[in-house]
């Protein structure tokens, strides 16, 4: 089952991931690009993210996907973008993957569907992505909503 939860620190998905974490008492991190960037500015200190030695994005994707035992990606439709980017570098270093396309899913299927994956991958150590808020103003809601419902 679950011990951590890890993500890049970006508005959206990535940001539900750890607010879910920090509300259920579960220890959270991940690495974020050298500065804490965000889209809305600086990272809150309250996520307890590791700081890179580079602004680079794409290198801040790969370290929490090798990092982890399994990411899954949450968007409102079909993977682009640092989402897209995310799922490629999972496949490269042949970790598991989950894309959850909440057009296509309800809260209840994305749980139980992130369940299966995680008892059937061992995942402890758990990589939170997906779309970012400014492209999906839903996406942090139902991020945190599937997630708390496999942790209650």
């Amino acid at each position: 089952m679950l011990k951590k939860i890890i993500s890049g620190g970006q508005t959206g998905a990535d940001q539900a991931g750890l607010d879910v974490a920090i509300k259920h008492n579960i220890p959270h991190g991940g690495a974020i690009p050298k500065g804490r960037m965000t889209e809305d500015g600086v990272l809150l200190e309250k996520y307890h993210l590791e700081e890179m030695t580079t602004k680079s994005y794409p290198k801040r994707t790969e370290k929490n996907v090798v990092e982890s035992d399994g990411t899954v990606i949450f968007t409102h439709g079909k993977l682009t973008g640092g989402s897209l980017l995310t799922r490629k570098k999972a496949i490269e270093h042949n970790k598991p993957v989950l894309h959850l396309d909440m057009l296509t899913h309800n809260a209840e299927r994305a749980a139980f569907l992130l369940l299966q994956f995680i008892e059937e991958n061992s995942v402890e150590v758990l990589n939170v992505a997906g779309s970012r808020a400014s492209k999906d103003e839903r996406i942090h809601e139902i991020t945190f909503s599937v997630i708390e419902r496999i942790l209650n």
